[in-house]
């Protein structure tokens, strides 16, 4: 152990020159009487016969490295019962002095020979605390000052209960060895029961109290002084026997609060506060800590064996796509996971997958909502970190949070965020939340260490365990508010039922270099010159990232079983198809698939399309009715709406076909000119809510392609030049249109939420409506264009989408804000409405056009009421 520096003024009494030695036995020095060992008291001794069997205690060093002629006060780094019954014991075996036994003198007061640094207390309510200030070693600090003929010499001892499991151990051993977390009596006692027979208890060389006060000092500051010489001591002792302390909670809080930003957040909630100083840091202090990750090795590999058996228990197989890639690119990069959002099994599934496959498990962003009882400590020590859904209008929470993403990105540990903020209720990838991304940018331009890589990654379900609670959450139900009682009572259905497989695809990688270098060449002079100053590049740069992760994310998609029987049955009125029909519907949706790619990275059920009936009725996605003119296959009630959420993780893979096939649901000629400036004009909307890949010329040139695909298969025919090069489908009641209009059906409710923006704005004119009220007004339409008619997908009257759809409007300067604050527009607008009509039929348009002025009166009357009222 270091040594403070000696009090100059002081003389303390001069020590042997060959120091008394040790072996295995306590061989006594020659020349020496040995030292009695000091006896125990009689509950010591008790404890310690009921603790015999289960501890076995090895020695280090063989011999003391320190004086045995000297009063010895041992120092342990955490108060128990435990370490203070097993420190005795190995004293005894080694004939040194017991440590329950009073030095000469009683210094300490307790007639006790040890101090412990830290002290956990907990009381029957609350949370337990951790004392960190020994009133022992003041004492004895004290002592030596005011009596000068004390002479202790102190001697750090280490113990370490089941410091290395071994690979085969079980895993609740290893949940129990030793790590740097203060643990409670309970769990001591479970790792001394498990793990107690390997036990190490290390003597350190001893130092003199003398050589290590000073007059000069304050009592209260040599206190703090010592104390922290000896944590420092043992913190390397630890850090030798059981590796380094990955507690980010325990080492990155302090970072965290000592860090400029934060300091000057502290003074200025403060100021705002009028509060002191203190206060402003407490209250920080409670954000970090509410933050931080607590990661545990032991918990994670505990977590591993566990979830092993749970994943076999629910599911039918975990099938991984494109890792290796991964693997290739992730040394010497800081990786950002970024996987879309569907269920809680999520992060669960991926932080598994890479711990199995011999990747370090990434830190991950949760909601502060999963901070609940029993489940909240253990995602933490698994490595979650917990944040709250907004933090608008508190700075001091802010500059916390990304200070501790700051922290993690510098010190290089992988991260792992969801970009949409929420689970998908509807199958759909949401719209992106950026602020996780600025401040890793920030993070990164502040420290520019180790390259960012971000990860996308797909994951696919076949059935969702959270089906349920999303059919209630779209039918206008609350979300339910996780407890600890909701999550057993889940756990208790979900481990009756089966979830099918599950696919985790990583999608091609984005390097936040790449993107720099496009947004802001010269990013490092910049930086390096003003390294305070928010870039005017950054939100452009993060909706860049944002976007390419979303369209990644997509350009992985594993298309399942469950996937294609949801896209041709929902296309029919009753969600019903004969054998035949299903049959032939699936086998076009896999050539599609097969002849026009949408990535390398996109994977397709192998099963043919009698093996996808077969494992659909298998699972219970599909109900299946003889009759004499042929079997009817079908989804019914519950499962049939639940099936629009599996149909919309590919809607993306057939949308080029999807719209060839939409111009032909009440046109039964079309010029392939004419479908091609259509599909350019439409294809900006599309892209903004499926996040597809191409620009406008690569989707012209992706509906060409399907055009002939369409054209090669019989579905179309295409006249020769001379007449005119029409395309053109067969009457009404052939095969074939039945199966363009089960594929068009997809891209359809999607034009029509269009169809039903662009038609409110027409009709109420321009600087009539604000964004707010067309978005409100368009929802009250579809809901009851739904209710009216043939129900539509949950989606239909999806709010956020119309929010959409009318932002893209304005990115395109087809309407604008006006003075007003209200919508403005001219004739592109009208024109885009004419082209419209191509699309929809007749009875469509005329059934929007009549309900919308329906939906704006009423508003405006309920507005005017309000107003009236008030």
């Amino acid at each position: 152990m270091p040594t403070p520096t000696r009090s100059p003024r002081r003389r303390a009494p001069a020590a042997p020159t060959e120091p008394a030695r040790m072996d295995a036995v306590n061989t006594p020095a020659p020349g020496q009487p040995p030292r009695p060992p000091g006896k125990p008291p009689l509950w010591a001794r008790f404890m310690e016969a009921l603790l015999k069997p289960w501890i076995e205690i090895k020695r280090e060093p063989a011999e003391a490295p320190f004086d045995l002629d000297r009063p010895i006060c041992y120092v342990i780094e955490n108060y128990g019962l435990s370490n203070t019954l097993i420190l005795d014991r190995a004293c005894r075996e080694a004939g040194l002095p017991s440590p329950l036994a009073a030095l000469p003198g009683d210094p300490l007061g307790r007639k006790r020979a040890y101090v412990a640094l830290s002290r956990r207390r907990a009381g029957v309510f609350g949370r337990p605390r951790n004392r960190s200030h020994s009133d022992a070693l003041s004492r004895l600090l004290m002592a030596h000052r005011l009596y000068p003929d004390q002479d202790v010499q102190l001697v750090p001892v280490s113990i370490f209960v089941g410091r290395a499991p071994a690979r085969q151990s079980g895993w609740f051993s290893v949940l129990f060895s030793e790590n740097w977390a203060l643990v409670g009596r309970f769990r001591r006692l479970l790792a001394i029961l498990l793990n107690g027979r390997d036990t190490v208890v290390q003597f350190s060389p001893g130092v003199r109290v003398w050589e290590i006060l000073g007059d000069d000092m304050p009592h209260e500051r040599q206190v703090r002084k010592v104390s922290r010489v000896l944590r420092a001591h043992f913190r390397r002792i630890k850090t030798a026997v059981i590796g380094p302390d990955l507690s980010t909670r325990r080492l990155l809080v302090d970072r965290v609060l000592d860090a400029e930003p934060v300091r000057k957040a502290i003074t200025d909630q403060a100021r705002r506060d009028g509060t002191e100083y203190l206060d402003a840091w407490k209250k920080a202090h409670g954000f970090a800590w509410e933050i931080a990750a607590d990661y545990s090795n032991p918990v994670v590999r505990s977590a591993s064996f566990a979830l092993t058996g749970f994943w076999n228990r629910i599911y039918d197989g975990l099938n991984v796509h494109h890792m290796d890639t991964l693997k290739q690119v992730a040394p010497g990069h800081e990786v950002i996971y970024v996987p879309c959002h569907r269920s809680h099994m999520d992060y669960l599934l991926l932080s598994y997958l890479l711990y199995s496959r011999g990747v370090v498990p990434p830190h991950i962003v949760a909601g502060v909502n999963l901070n609940m009882p029993v489940l909240g400590p253990i995602l933490r020590r698994g490595g979650a970190f917990f944040i709250r859904r907004s933090i608008k209008g508190n700075a001091l929470y802010a500059a916390v949070l990304g200070e501790y993403v700051a922290q993690l990105v510098s010190e290089g540990f992988s991260l792992e965020y969801f970009i949409e903020g929420g689970r998908s209720r509807t199958g759909r990838l949401l719209p992106p939340k950026g602020g996780m991304i600025v401040m890793t940018l920030k993070a990164f331009l502040r420290a520019p260490r180790r390259p960012v890589v971000f990860q996308p990654v797909y994951i696919g379900y076949e059935k969702l365990i959270e089906g349920k609670s999303y059919l209630d959450e779209l039918t206008g139900q609350p979300k339910e508010k996780e407890t600890v009682w909701a999550l057993l009572k889940a756990a208790a259905g979900i481990l009756r039922q089966h979830y099918g497989k599950v696919a985790v695809n990583f999608g091609e990688p984005i390097f936040l270099d790449q993107v720099l270098a496009v947004h802001a060449p010269d990013w490092r002079e910049r930086n390096a010159a003003n390294p305070d100053e928010k870039p005017a590049w950054l939100n452009t740069a993060v909706e860049d990232i944002a976007n390419r992760i979303q369209v990644n994310i997509n350009r992985a998609a594993d298309v399942n079983p469950v996937n294609l029987l949801a896209l041709a049955l929902l296309a029919t009125p009753k969600h019903a198809m004969s054998e035949a029909d299903l049959l032939a519907q699936l086998g076009l949706y896999k050539k599609l698939l097969a002849a026009l790619p949408y990535s390398e990275r996109v994977t397709v059920t192998e099963l043919e399309p009698a093996e996808i009936i077969a494992y659909g009725e298998k699972i219970g996605v599909l109900t299946r009715t003889d009759h004499p003119l042929g079997a009817v296959l079908s989804v019914e009630g519950e499962t049939a709406v639940l099936q629009s959420y599996f149909r919309n993780n590919v809607l993306h893979l057939f949308a080029a076909a999807s719209w060839v096939a939409l111009c032909f649901q009440n046109n039964r000629r079309m010029s392939r000119s004419g479908l091609l400036r259509l599909g350019r004009t439409i294809y900006p909307f599309v892209q903004e809510e499926l996040f597809l890949p191409w620009d406008a010329d690569g989707f012209v040139q992706r509906l060409e392609a399907t055009v002939d695909l369409f054209v090669a298969e019989g579905l179309l025919t295409m006249a020769s030049e001379d007449d005119g090069g029409y395309l053109s489908r067969g009457p009404g009641q052939t095969d074939e249109v039945f199966r363009l209009r089960a594929v068009a059906h997809s891209l359809q409710q999607a034009f029509e939420r269009y169809f039903i923006a662009i038609t409110t704005l027409v009709k109420n004119g321009p600087r009539t409506l604000s964004s707010g009220e067309l978005e409100t007004l368009c929802q009250l339409t579809a809901q009851r264009l739904s209710l009216l008619y043939a129900p539509a997908a949950p989606e239909f009257f999806d709010k956020t989408l119309f929010r959409g759809f009318i932002h893209k409007l304005r990115e395109m300067k087809l309407v604008w804000i006006a003075e007003n604050g209200k919508l403005d527009f001219d004739e592109p607008l009208t024109a885009w409405e004419k082209d419209a009509k191509v699309v929809l039929g007749r009875d469509l348009r005329h059934t929007i056009a009549k309900l919308s002025p329906e939906a704006v009166s009423k508003v405006a009357k309920s507005r005017g009421d309000e107003e009236t009222t008030a």
